[in-house]
């Protein structure tokens, strides 16, 4: 089994921690994980895969143990974040790579696929989203703040940054809520409780409306370069539904989609069966 190996590097003056994996001359394969997690939600996928591909697991800015500077220090927008990941994916020698992107991962990957078209092998997504039929009712307490960005409507998101939503993110729509290692939304909460992050983290939420105003746009990307496109979703989701998974063979018709009996965070207990299916999609 090739081993996992664990750095930071320096972008710009912000530092960014990375796992890293695999043969450096094999085909490149970037993970980007989502909220409010890092890359130790791949700790059980990139074992599975680090045979065949070279992978690189960042810690998206403000997450996990990359900078997270204080707010009038850096502007916590994805635009920015997918800014300082498209600089590292120079830096770390990736100008090739497919993309698996999860929740935040999502908006943050496709920006860099819009943005460097030929640099993108396929794409794998899940519950990564980009169609307005993907979002739940359970946004819509983040719509209202983008609607009305009151301080009411601020402190009213506080709640999704609470202990329990955390563990409730990783156990909803689960059946055996017995095989979700706590340690995963343990790990997340510390990272939650460092001071200033949640500050962070509601400003992300703020700015998650710049990502829904960009579907178009991905939606267009989608169809003029139809990249090999590999759906993975858990189908009890609470914040990305099964239809935003569809939508995705609307533009890329040889798209494949596969449904999971999980929730959110799928890999936690499908990721043996999600890295069969990547094997499966991924040319090599």
């Amino acid at each position: 089994m090739t081993a996992i190996t664990y750095h930071t590097t320096d972008v710009d003056g912000f530092k960014i921690f990375y796992r890293e994996a695999g043969a450096p001359d094999a085909p490149k394969l970037l993970l980007l994980h989502g909220f409010p997690s890092s890359s130790h939600m791949f700790r059980d996928l990139i074992p599975l895969l680090a045979d065949r591909f070279h992978i690189v697991a960042p810690d998206l800015p403000g997450f996990g143990r990359s900078d997270m500077p204080m707010r009038d220090e850096f502007a916590y927008t994805f635009d920015n974040i997918a800014e300082i990941i498209d600089r590292f994916t120079t830096q770390v020698g990736f100008d090739r790579y497919a993309l698996y992107v999860f929740d935040y991962g999502a908006p943050t990957g496709f920006r860099l696929a819009i943005r460097h078209p030929d640099r993108i092998t396929a794409i794998i997504s899940q519950n990564g989203n980009a169609y307005e039929e993907g979002l739940s009712e359970g946004w819509n307490p983040i719509r209202a703040y983008w609607q009305e960005p009151s301080e009411a409507n601020r402190e009213a998101l506080r709640a999704f940054l609470k202990p329990d939503a955390t563990a409730w993110q990783y156990t909803h729509g689960v059946p055996d809520v017995a095989a979700i290692s706590p340690d995963g939304y343990a790990l997340d909460n510390f990272y939650l409780a460092r001071a200033g992050a949640e500050e962070v983290q509601l400003d992300l939420f703020g700015d998650y409306k710049s990502n829904v105003e960009l579907y178009p746009t991905f939606q267009t990307y989608f169809r003029t370069h139809k990249p090999p496109f590999l759906a993975v979703w858990g189908k009890n989701d609470p914040f990305f539904l099964p239809p935003g998974a569809e939508a995705f063979r609307r533009d890329i018709p040889d798209a494949v989609v596969r449904f999971f009996d999980t929730g959110h965070f799928a890999l936690e207990t499908h990721a043996g069966e999600i890295a069969a299916a990547i094997r499966d999609f991924l040319p090599h």
